[in-house]
């Protein structure tokens, strides 16, 4: 297996969401691990959750699994039902097409750092419980929407 070249590996603090839903990950850094690896069909990130980040806005895939192990610090795992406590050495799944709006935030005081790994399916859909926004993506397509259908203007 080649080593990864880390010094390849960018950072991103930036979000993909549109404009109301830009704030929701501030203090989150993310790096693709997976991309550096030149991997295609599974994602894997290393992300980092400063005190009070969230890691994304509570959500589901239709297609996708993910799983998020705990490296260092504590989150908090909120899903519809509630919130469980995630320390280091502790992990969770997310099986594709089960309507579990899930996220991790961090509300320690000080940072947490997450190993997150997923499938990278050719189409998908993700669905955001409480937001008015939906993900589509269809090959290299892809777009926010409204839950009207309505496209949100292009992010730069």
């Amino acid at each position: 297996m080649p080593k990864i070249d880390m010094s390849k590996a960018v950072v991103r603090t930036s979000t993909v969401y549109p404009g109301e839903f830009a704030d929701a990950t501030r203090g989150r850094e993310k790096t693709a691990l997976g991309n550096v690896a030149g991997l295609t069909q599974f994602g894997v990130n290393l992300t980092r959750l400063k005190p009070g980040a969230a890691s994304s806005l509570r959500h589901w895939h239709e297609q996708e699994d993910e799983f998020v192990y705990v490296l260092e610090g504590e989150v908090a795992l909120i899903e519809d039902e509630g919130e469980t406590v995630l320390r280091a050495g502790e992990a969770a799944g997310f099986k594709a097409g089960v309507p579990d709006g899930h996220c991790l935030v961090n509300r320690a005081d000080r940072d947490a750092v997450v190993l997150e790994v997923g499938t990278r399916a050719a189409s998908e859909r993700a669905h955001y419980p409480g937001a008015d926004l939906i993900f589509e993506r269809a090959g290299k397509s892809a777009r926010f929407c409204h839950l009207s259908g309505e496209p949100y203007p292009e992010q730069r």
